[in-house]
């Protein structure tokens, strides 16, 4: 159990479980706890490298219509639960992003490596993550859905950046 333990937790999100027994909730359960036990160590979560106390940061300091002195729209609760929920749904051992906010009222998540290497993730308040990769001399973008579960689309171009 504890071998099959990490593997699941690393690769299944917050609210992938449709257990319907007792028995299957129960396990759910269990692995979900474990998974957020995990999110608070240093070397595996990203609670434990500051990332949630960073998008908190963004978040309280982006409340306000105008808060960039050019008309910005507020950050919404929306927008910021929902940035929560897919730092929470990565894969443990995923490298902290930066966070910042955008005129529109998104939240953006960005993992960079080198000015051609690096990631852009937008979240809507509507579940929506926008995304714009760099990747040597490719390009990657779209938008993906964010039912819960972190678009392996959008793991893969983390991993991707981040290798170099």
């Amino acid at each position: 159990m504890l071998e099959m333990l990490p593997s699941v937790l690393m690769s299944f999100g917050p609210s992938s479980s449709r257990a319907t027994s007792d028995t299957a909730r129960f396990v759910s359960e269990q692995a979900l706890w474990g998974r957020r036990h995990l999110q608070e160590s240093i070397t595996l979560g990203l609670r434990g490298k500051g990332a949630f106390d960073d998008l908190s940061q963004v978040y309280e300091e982006c409340l306000e219509p105008n808060w960039d002195g050019y008309d910005a729209l507020p950050v919404t609760e929306d927008a910021y639960r929902l940035t929560y929920e897919v730092l929470e749904a990565l894969p443990l051992s995923t490298p902290v992003p930066s966070f910042g906010a955008e005129p529109d009222g998104h939240i953006t998540l960005e993992w960079y490596c080198t000015p051609r290497r690096t990631l852009s993730v937008s979240v809507s308040p509507e579940g929506e993550l926008h995304y714009a990769a760099l990747l040597g001399d490719s390009k990657a973008y779209g938008t993906e859905p964010f039912f819960g579960e972190a678009p392996k689309a959008i793991v893969d171009l983390i991993h991707r950046v981040m290798a170099a």
